[in-house]
């Protein structure tokens, strides 16, 4: 297994099958890429199944036991079954999507071996989804989200960037999960870092204020230090890593852009690594470099000075190359 400077083992990967999105959320980053999204039609950018597919089989060389495809929107590529298909035994296989092919596909996901999906949901009203979302879609995503919990992939996460446009909607949110067995709500907080207009961000503490008032049970997730809250028969969780040091320490996975260049961090785009033809010997050797590289976005990469986040400048270009 590998393990960065810090002692955070890698244990997870997550890979953007590709930049196009259907949609055009408002506070969309493209996986800290910023807009990169261009024409519907598959460009030549975008790793093969065999390249993401070998990928997957050397990341298991090292003991990495989960994969969580992601996009842009990763249901735009018709080989997506087959690559969860391909996925080497034992990986677990997650999703991230916006839901909207769900309903055709969700039973062939599971066939081939899907486990587990998140659903981007952030409002529960047609006009208020369409203003978040810039599509109409609402009816098509709330019926992939029946037919992913239908399929067996449960429990369904829904997942609800929280920011100033649809703080006001998470209690309705909560009380959707209690009353619908078989989905959870995961509360993400808003980005600015990323996604700029940092106006559009809220005290995520008042969140969590809120739900401690509300919940039944309250408990920590080993992952990232996360809090779940359990508030009836529903399960809401909050990803908070906004200048969030525990967040940053418990991180355990590294990224892989549609382009095939590897990403240590989300929030940092100046330690892109690119995996060249892709064999599998260039595969092993940007991975255990980028592993080797990687630092706690804050506390390191950022850290205070007089009170402010500010770029740490001994990690500007990255540490030396690893070597055997």
């Amino acid at each position: 297994m590998l393990v960065d400077g810090f002692g955070r083992e890698l244990t997870g990967v997550r890979v953007s099958l590709t930049d196009r999105c259907n949609f055009d959320c408002v506070y969309c980053h493209n996986e800290g890429l910023g807009d990169t999204r261009g024409p519907m039609e598959p460009r030549d950018d975008e790793m093969e199944t065999d390249d993401v597919v070998r990928f997957l089989e050397v990341c298991a060389e090292f003991d990495v036991d989960a994969v969580k495809f992601t996009g842009g929107e990763p249901m735009l590529r018709e080989d997506l079954e087959e690559i969860v298909r391909r996925t080497p035994e034992g990986m677990e296989t997650s999703l991230t999507t916006n839901g909207t092919f769900l309903e055709g596909r969700a039973e062939a996901l599971v066939d081939a071996g899907l486990d587990r999906v998140n659903v981007s949901q952030d409002a529960l009203d047609p006009e208020a989804f369409r203003e978040v979302t810039n599509s109409g879609a609402y009816d098509d995503v709330m019926a992939g989200v029946r037919a992913a919990v239908e399929a067996g992939l449960t429990p369904v996460k829904l997942n609800m960037v929280v920011f100033e446009a649809t703080a006001g909607y998470v209690p309705e949110m909560v009380e959707y999960v209690a009353d619908n067995p078989g989905l959870q709500l995961q509360l993400i907080e808003y980005m600015p870092e990323l996604a700029g207009r940092p106006e559009w961000a809220i005290d995520i503490g008042r969140v969590h204020g809120w739900l401690a008032e509300q919940a039944d049970r309250v408990e920590r997730r080993e992952m990232h230090d996360r809090a779940r809250y359990h508030v009836g028969s529903g399960l809401v969780e909050i990803v908070d890593p906004v200048e969030n040091e525990e967040f940053c320490a418990n991180c355990h996975r590294v990224r892989v852009t549609h382009e095939g260049y590897l990403k240590g961090c989300l929030n940092r785009n100046d330690d892109l690594r690119s995996m060249g033809e892709m064999s599998r010997a260039e595969i092993r050797e940007a991975l255990q470099e980028v592993v080797h590289n990687r630092v706690p976005y804050y506390g390191e990469y950022m850290v205070k000075e007089d009170g402010e986040w500010v770029i740490n400048e001994a990690y500007i270009g990255g540490r030396p190359a690893y070597s055997d």
